[in-house]
């Protein structure tokens, strides 16, 4: 049976999540990353490791909300983050967003810099956002001692793919690339040994108008293998190895 990944999931705003954690279970999931935003569903990712066996816990700060607090209350989250370093795999979610505000951008790379410092620190990978702000992500990243990064639902276009590839960052692929041809086309382009899996879940469901969940992690490893043209444990096998050396 295959060991399924899912490296970026926000369980703790999914629906009825015992349900959930053990439909995973039953399509082969093994590993489920709990990724935190704020102060509140860092705590809720840390409970829901410690319930289940198959979540670990990544604690973050999405880039918007780090801009809704004060520099105080963001460094009191990073020394929350720093306090519980041995409960988690990773830092996440983290970095920086362009899309939504377009005013904050000096802002938002300065708290991104807080946060590889930290990673640096107490060498814990990182789960990064980059929305529109990928070439700047990159940028920051390249300078950094940071060596283990995963470009979160990476929409940069296949040059910038090309240079996060190249500078040995990986890529977790969400569930919706079976309907969007950027992903289809990032999974072509890169290497099997650079590609994770991820739902985002309960964002970016692979079936149209519905809810994600950890379980349908499989449909992003049944395209990637027919985007491949590799069989579906073969794919899986990958993703699990590049799973154990990033985390």
């Amino acid at each position: 049976m295959a060991f399924l990944i899912d490296v970026h999931c926000h369980l703790d705003l999914c629906e009825d999540i015992d349900s959930a954690v053990e439909r995973a279970k039953e399509a082969g999931v093994c590993a489920i990353i709990a990724n935190g935003t704020n102060p509140e569903s860092n705590l809720r990712v840390l409970e829901l490791a410690k319930k289940y066996d198959i979540v670990k816990a990544a604690l973050g700060i999405y880039p918007l909300e780090g801009l809704e607090l004060s520099e105080n209350a963001f460094d009191d989250l990073l020394k929350f983050i720093e306090k519980h370093k041995d409960q988690i795999i990773a830092l996440g979610e983290v970095g920086v967003d362009y899309h939504t505000i377009k005013d904050k951008n000096e802002e938002q790379k300065e708290n991104f810099l807080k946060i590889i410092r930290l990673s640096e620190k107490i060498k814990k990978p990182m789960i990064v956002h980059s929305r529109k702000a990928e070439s700047d992500v990159l940028d920051i990243l390249e300078s950094s001692n940071v060596k283990k990064a995963v470009m979160h639902c990476f929409n940069g276009n296949m040059k910038l793919v090309k240079r996060a590839e190249d500078l040995g960052y990986y890529f977790s692929i969400p569930t919706n690339i079976v309907s969007l041809k950027h992903f289809q086309e990032v999974v072509e382009r890169v290497q099997m040994e650079r590609i994770l899996t991820e739902t985002d879940a309960p964002w970016l469901s692979p079936f149209k108008g519905g809810k994600n969940e950890p379980a349908f992690v499989a449909e992003s490893i049944k395209k990637i293998a027919e985007t491949k043209k590799m069989t579906h444990e073969e794919i899986a096998n990958v993703v699990y190895m590049n799973y154990q050396r990033v985390f």
